[in-house]
C-alpha cells in the first residue's frame, strides 16, 4: 500500500478543526453561531420557475453554499473513485478480488438499518414516526478518518486495510444511490435530469469522444492535444454548473450534480486506489482534476464542519443513541455476518493474511460515520425540529468514538499490525 499521510491528515485536521470550533462557539454563545450559519450572501435571489408562473427565489447563506453548492466538489472525488473501481480493468471493485468486501458492504449497510429502526419501533409507534426518516444515517462510512484509524490498529501493510478501503468505497456509491433516491432536496421533478444527463453527455462527444475520434490513426494526436491544452478542463467545468442546476431544479440534491459529469472525463487506463500518493504521477484529465479540487475541498470540509457541527450538548437525545446503536452495533454486526457468509458458506475467502475475526474491527472501524453521517442527517431531518436534528448531529459526531473502540477491539482480538 502506498504512503497517503499528507491528505488524510490534512483533510481530518481540518474537519476536525471545524467541528470542534463549532461545537465551541455553539455552546458559548449560540445566537451569534446560528446568525453565522444562517448568514444571508445573496438575499431572495431568481432560481427558477415554479408551476403556473410562479416565480422560486433563495437566499444564499453560507450553510446552503456549502451544504448544496460547494460539497458536490467533496461528492465528485468520492464518485471519482467508486467510477475508476468500477470501469478499469485493476478497478478494486472488479472481480472475486471484491466479492467479499462488496457482500460485507450489504451488512454494513442492512445492519445498522435494522438496528436503527428495530429500536425506534421499541420505544413506540410515535418515536418510529418521529424518527424513522433518519434510517440512512448509520449507513454511512467515513473514508478518510476510516482509512487513518485502520492504519493505526492493523498497520500499513495489513490485508486489512485494503478491505476496509473496498467497504469504504462500496458504502460509499450505496450512500450516493440512498441520498438521490430516497432524499429528494424538493418536490420530484426527473424532467429537469434531462438538462444534466444532457450535459454529461454534450461534453463526452464534443471534449472527449469527437477530438479522439478525429485522431484515429494518428499518432501526434494533434486534435486531443489542442482541446487539452487550450480547453483544459473548462467544457467540463461548465458542463458540471449545468448538471448542478438540473439536480437542483429536479429535486434529488444538488451537491450530487456533479456525479454525471465525473465518468466523461478522460481518465488514465488504471487506479493506483484512494489517498495513493502514486496517483499524482497519472496526468490524465480526471487525476488533474481531482488534485486541483484537493486543497479547495479541505477548505470546503473545514466549512462543512463548522456550519454543520455546531450542536449544543442538552441536544443529545433519542435520536443520538439511535444513530450510535446504527453505527455502534449494526456496522460491526452486519459486516461480521455477511462478511462470514461470503468468505465461508458461499467460499469466496478472506485476503490472504486476514482472519474472520478481523471483520469484527474491520466492522468498528467502519463505524465512524463522521461526514457523510452529518450531511445525511442534515438532509433526512431538515424539515423536523431542530432539536432531532442537533440530536441527530450529535450522533453523527459521537460516532468517532469508534476510533477508541477499535483500538480496543484491535488489542482484544489481538491483531497484529503489518507494516510495509
Amino acid at each position: 500500500m502506498y504512503r497517503v499521510w499528507n491528505f488524510v491528515s490534512e483533510y481530518s485536521l481540518l474537519l476536525i478543526g471545524g467541528a470542534l470550533l463549532a461545537l465551541v462557539w455553539a455552546n458559548t454563545n449560540p445566537d451569534s453561531y446560528h446568525h453565522f450559519v444562517d448568514y444571508p450572501l445573496i438575499d431572495h435571489f431568481f432560481i427558477g420557475h415554479l408551476h403556473e408562473g410562479e416565480h422560486a427565489y433563495r437566499t444564499l447563506t453560507l450553510h446552503y453554499l456549502i451544504n448544496d453548492v460547494l460539497m458536490a466538489m467533496f461528492f465528485a472525488i468520492a464518485a471519482k473513485e467508486v467510477w475508476e473501481a468500477i470501469i478499469l480493468e485493476s478497478g478494486s471493485l472488479r472481480g472475486k478480488k471484491a466479492a467479499t468486501p462488496l457482500i460485507a458492504t450489504a451488512g454494513g449497510v442492512v445492519g445498522p438499518v435494522l438496528v436503527y429502526l428495530g429500536i425506534a419501533a421499541a420505544l413506540g409507534s410515535e418515536t418510529f414516526s418521529a424518527l424513522s426518516n433518519g434510517w440512512a444515517v448509520p449507513t454511512a462510512t467515513d473514508i478518510a478518518f476510516s482509512y487513518l484509524v485502520g492504519r493505526m490498529v492493523f498497520g500499513a501493510g495489513h490485508p486489512a486495510v485494503r478491505f476496509l478501503l473496498l467497504l469504504a468505497i462500496a458504502d460509499d456509491a450505496v450512500g450516493l444511490l440512498i441520498l438521490a433516491i430516497f432524499y429528494p432536496s424538493g418536490a420530484l421533478a426527473p424532467e429537469w435530469l434531462i438538462l444534466s444527463f444532457g450535459a454529461a453527455l454534450g461534453v463526452f462527444v464534443l471534449a472527449n469522444w469527437l477530438p479522439r475520434h478525429l485522431d484515429r490513426g494518428n499518432q501526434l494526436r494533434p486534435v486531443s492535444t489542442w482541446v487539452r491544452k487550450k480547453l483544459s478542463f473548462w467544457p467540463y467545468a461548465i458542463a458540471g454548473a449545468i448538471s448542478w442546476y438540473g439536480f437542483q431544479e429536479s429535486g434529488i440534491h444538488p451537491a450530487l450534480g456533479l456525479l454525471p459529469i465525473v465518468p466523461t472525463i478522460p481518465h488514465a487506463d488504471r487506479a493506483f486506489g484512494i489517498f495513493a500518493e502514486a496517483e499524482e504521477h497519472l496526468h490524465d484529465l480526471l487525476n488533474v482534476i481531482e488534485h486541483a479540487l484537493k486543497r479547495p475541498v479541505e477548505v470546503v470540509l473545514f466549512f462543512f464542519g463548522l456550519l454543520n457541527a455546531g450542536v449544543e450538548f442538552n441536544s443529545i437525545g433519542t435520536p443520538t443513541w439511535l444513530v450510535l446503536a446504527g453505527l455502534l452495533i449494526g456496522k460491526p454486526v452486519g459486516i461480521l455476518i455477511m462478511g462470514w457468509i461470503a468468505a465461508k458458506p458461499l467460499k469466496l475467502g478472506l485476503p490472504d493474511g486476514m482472519r474472520t475475526v478481523d471483520l469484527i474491527v474491520v466492522g468498528c472501524v467502519a463505524a465512524i460515520g463522521f461526514t457523510v453521517a452529518l450531511f445525511v442527517a442534515s438532509v433526512a431531518f431538515k424539515n423536523a425540529a431542530p432539536e432531532v436534528l442537533d440530536a441527530a448531529k450529535m450522533g453523527a459526531l459521537f460516532s468517532f468514538f469508534a476510533a477508541i473502540i477499535s483500538l480496543i477491539a484491535g488489542k482484544v482480538f489481538r491483531v497484529v499490525k503489518v507494516h510495509n
